[in-house]
Order: structure tokens, then sequence, then C-alpha cells
């Protein structure tokens, strides 16, 4: 995979230190590099913490890596944006993945401009024998050009197989380090000349641009010419094969400019093919190149073959059509996800929910449908803060803010201390599933475990909030529903700031041990339908019955108190 080949290049390279924190499609990567006794791997709090904790081994002598996915990059852009003018001691590599289609994120963001703007050099793999390849380059780039370097990858490069050729690991001896106050001092003093290195040392990389092995030139058919990079590489050549020539561009910033004219002027019509932004077209355009980009391809969503062939070849191709009418299968929590009585107790309120990022944010649909608003990481508590300033409380009820236990401490804790440090009347709601669930169950600070599995000091939530300046702290058992509605209510109808921790571990956990599945007594079940209010996927109607699958049942329990006839129970019901 190509994670798993980023991993593998870290480790080829010598890298000594990794930190990171969980985001699709970017996660793999540490958890494969994890698998290395000779890297010292961890997740941090949150990316920001990552970087800088990368940055701080780079300056101290050892090579470093900190991966995150794009909107992480966000996160961690105050020290990135810094550690350009700094530079290495020794080699920093940031790796960022992109999601075009959003398959899992809040926004399409393009990370070349992070790049661009930080004046960042960044590479961009086709595939996973590339990932291994470019990864041990951008250590390489780093150290000569005394400079971090960005890897860039998207979903498909990131989750997509191919064969890659592996080698040893380099064991590297630390540089050693000397005190330089001018170099490693961003004060304004030192950062003024710093500024004019960096830009010295980009005039210096689009040199190196021109003639980089990375940055090739395949010669079919000169009626059409594609500039590329990345996967749309792969879809371009898998739609058009010998019908174009290709310049194909793994450093995407600083990008060459003699190359690329020299490409254009050779070629009858010039298109670049790029996911998400006009980034490269962009930078053609300003060369006074006559290019065709996004007026042929679009700004949103992720390409294909297809796509291309249409776009380039005007062949669109028919689609293979099922004759069964299949239903549309929207993402759900998971049978006996413990978040689900929590937004069902919401919905009933009808309050005014803050939400955020995670498994929770499934809590926005039906028939939960009890979240207002969801931002980014973090802004839960924050934006429920904000509501309570502004407007005190929604249907006489004081706003909720609802986030996860990984979340919390990513970014949640600084909107807690705000709350209380500025009095705000609102409701906090951790939700701790004992896990980082999305992401595919990494472990957290409140854990108590490494990434290794390794016992550690584990967050105590309940100290935390009280620690911050939140004395009104209560921890329910959501799938005790009639407690956890009772626990909401009083808070929401309060009129001072406080806290509840609901906690009951992921259902997906492998120490998690279920009980018997559920089952309804037909002849007690009025068809009422009052069970099916807490979307549950493990229950259904059938002629008129409630009907619980029992492949899927974890036996909760949930549903037992929504049945005011009795029906719901053991397998013997």
């Amino acid at each position: 995979m190509g994670n798993e080949a980023v991993a593998r290049g870290l480790y080829e390279a010598g890298v000594a230190v990794v930190s990171s924190y969980p985001g699709t499609p970017s996660t793999e990567i540490t958890e494969y590099s994890a698998e290395y006794d000779a890297m010292y791997t961890e997740w941090a709090p949150n990316e920001k913490v990552a970087l800088e904790v990368a940055i701080g081994s780079a300056i101290a002598g050892k090579r470093a890596f900190s991966g995150m996915k794009h909107v992480g990059l966000n996160v961690a852009a105050d020290p990135l944006y810094t550690v350009s003018y700094i530079g290495v001691n020794a080699g920093l590599v940031i790796g960022v993945a992109d999601d075009p289609g959003m398959h899992s994120s809040q926004n399409e963001q393009d990370s070349r401009n992070h790049a661009k703007a930080a004046k960042i050099p960044m590479l961009e793999p086709a595939s996973s024998e590339e990932c291994l390849a470019y990864t041990k380059l951008a250590y390489d780039l780093s150290e000569q050009f005394d400079t971090p370097v960005l890897l860039r990858l998207t979903t498909r490069i990131s989750h997509a197989r191919s064969l890659a050729e592996v080698g040893e690991r380099v064991e590297r001896e630390a540089v050693p380090y000397q005190k330089d106050a001018m170099k490693y001092v961003m004060m304004p003093a030192m950062a003024r000349p710093r500024h004019i290195a960096v830009e010295k040392r980009t005039e210096a990389l689009v040199q190196w641009a021109e003639t980089a092995p990375v940055n090739t030139v395949e010669w079919n058919s000169t009626d059409v010419g594609i500039i590329t990079s990345g996967i749309a590489y792969q879809y371009a050549k898998e739609a058009m094969g010998d019908k174009a020539s290709y310049l194909k561009l793994g450093m995407v910033y600083p990008l060459p400019e003699q190359l690329i004219r020299e490409f254009a002027a050779k070629v009858k019509t010039l298109y670049v093919i790029e996911e998400l932004d006009d980034f490269i077209e962009t930078h053609c355009k300003k060369m006074g190149i006559a290019v065709h980009g996004k007026d042929t391809f679009p700004l949103c969503g992720e390409y294909s073959q297809s796509l291309i062939r249409e776009k380039l070849l005007g062949v669109t191709p028919a689609p293979m059509k099922l004759e069964e009418t299949l239903p549309v299968r929207p993402p759900v929590m998971c049978a006996g996800c413990p978040h689900r009585g929590v937004f069902y107790a919401l919905n009933r309120l009808k309050t005014y929910v803050s939400g955020d990022i995670g498994c929770y944010t499934l809590g926005s649909s039906a028939p939960l449908s009890a979240i207002d608003a969801c931002v980014c990481m973090g802004a839960s508590v924050s934006g429920a803060h904000g509501v309570s300033k502004a407007v005190g409380t929604m249907n006489n009820k004081l706003p909720v803010a609802i986030i996860g236990d990984s979340t919390f401490i990513h970014s949640g804790v600084t909107g807690l201390i705000n709350v209380a440090y500025n009095q705000a009347a609102s409701v906090t709601l951790i939700l701790d599933n004992s896990i980082t669930g999305m992401t595919g169950h990494q472990q957290n600070p409140t854990t108590g475990l490494t990434i290794k599995g390794d016992p550690t000091t584990a967050v105590d939530l309940e100290a935390l909030c009280k620690a911050v300046g939140i004395q009104d702290v209560t921890v329910v058992d959501p799938y005790d529903l009639p407690a956890t509605y009772a626990a909401i209510k009083k808070a929401v109808e309060g009129t001072t700031a406080s806290v509840i921790i609901s906690r009951r571990p992921c259902a997906l956990l492998k120490t998690v041990k279920h009980s018997a599945p559920l089952a309804v007594a037909a002849d007690k079940c009025t068809g009422c339908k009052a069970c099916l209010r807490i979307g549950c996927p493990a229950t259904s109607m059938k002629d008129g019955k409630m009907v619980i699958d029992r492949n899927q049942c974890v036996g909760c329990g949930q549903c037992v108190s929504l049945c005011k006839f009795g029906a719901i129970g053991g397998m013997e019901a």
C-alpha cells in the first residue's frame, strides 16, 4: 500500500523519530512505521504537537517525520511556516494526505497551496514504488537545501497497492548540533535574513527541478501534450495511452519553467490534468503558455480514466446497470454504538448541539438528527460557547457541545478553558469510547496505551475538566438511556457550565465482550416503531412488527427502554 511504502521509505532512510496524529487517508503511514523498532514512533495529541516534536528531532540532528491528513496540516500550519525559515539540521519530512472526493473529510483542500505559501518544496508520488523512493529522496533534498520537505499523497495513492522494491536501512549518526540563534531562534531580527535565505533556496530548487529525475517526459503523439502529477498521471496514462505525450511532475513545488516551456513548444494542444485546484495550470499561464485545464476538467471531486476519455476523446462509457434498484446505504453508527443513546436524548430535548469531527458526526443523520453544526476538530466546545454568549439559550435550554475523548485532547481542552475562564453557560458532552474511533482504533492520551500497546499514563478526564474550572462534572453510562437523558436534561436546564462524560467503550473494540442478541416477542409488539427512533441498524420492520437482526445485535439494550410494551428481551422472547 502507498502508505506502507512511505513507512518503508522512512525506515530505509534512517529516520529516528516519527510523530503524527491519525487522520484518513494518512493514518497507516504511522501505523506501519510503528512496526519498525529502529524508529521511535508515537501518536501525538494533535498535528501541531506532532510537527513540533519532529522539528525538535531534526534540530537535534536526527532525521524525523510527521504525518497527517490535509486538514491536519492546517493545525500544524503555525510551526510549518516558521520551520521553513529555520530549515533543518538533519532531514525533516512532513507527509500530508489530501482527500479529493471527500471520502472522509469535511473539505477538499489542496495542500499544494500550503507548500507554495510556506515556500517549502513538495514531492508527489504516483505509485507505491514512488512513495518509497520519493520518501528517501525527500530526506536527501531536505539536507541538501536546508529545508523541510512536504510529501503529498492523495487517497488513491495512499490506499492503492502496487509493487515496490524494498532495500536495507541505512543507519545515520546524529548530525552534530551547534548553537546558532540566528538560525534557530525566530525573532524578527533573525527572521528577516532567514526570509532572504528562503527565497534564494527556492531559486536553487527551481533550478534543481529543471533536470530532476522525478520530473520526466514521455514522448508519444505530439498532437496532445499532458502535464500532470500523482494519481492524475495514472488516470491520464490509462485513458490516453500513446495518444498523448506526458510531462509527469514528481516535484509539484517549486515547479520548473524551462522544462515546461520546452514540452509545451513541442505539442499542438496542451492540457494540465490535476485534481482540485488549478495549481500547475496557473503556473503555466503565468509564464504565458496557452494551456487547457479547468476550462475542460472540474475543480471539484476525484478524476477517473472515464472522465479523461470523455473530456479529451469524446468517449462516454455506457455504465453497467443492475436489474434491481438498490437502496442507498448512508453511513450510520454501528449496532451497539455507545453514542446512539446520547443523540437520542439530545434529539428529544430539542436544544442546539455543536458537533465535532469523529464517529459522532453521524448523529446529524435521521432519525437522530441531533447536530446543528460541525466545523472542525475541537470547534464544538468553542462553538457552543459562542452560541451561549450570543443568545444565551435555544428553546430555553443551554447549548451543548459534543466531542470525543481523542478530539477533546486534540483541541477541545482549550475551548473548555475558554468556557470556564469567560464564564459561559454551556454543556460539554465528552463521548469517551476509550479509543480514537473513526480513523480505525488508534490509541490516544486517554487510553493508557502507546501506539505500540505499551502501558503509559492516561489523562483523567474528570480531573482535567475540574482543573480548568468546571465544577459540575458528571459521568454516565450511555447504555442506560433513562439516566443519560435525565443527566443531560438537568444540565441543559441549568444556568452554569457543566461537563457530562458519556463513558462506554466502542462496540467494535476486540476487548469488549457483548451480551447475547436481543429478540422481539411478536405477540407483544404493536408496531408503534418507538424502538426505531434510536436508529440502530440491527432493527427493522417486517410484516408490521419490529425485528432484530441477531447477526448485528450486540445486546446493548438501548432499545429495551424505548418499548412501553415489554416486547424486547433475550432470545427466548
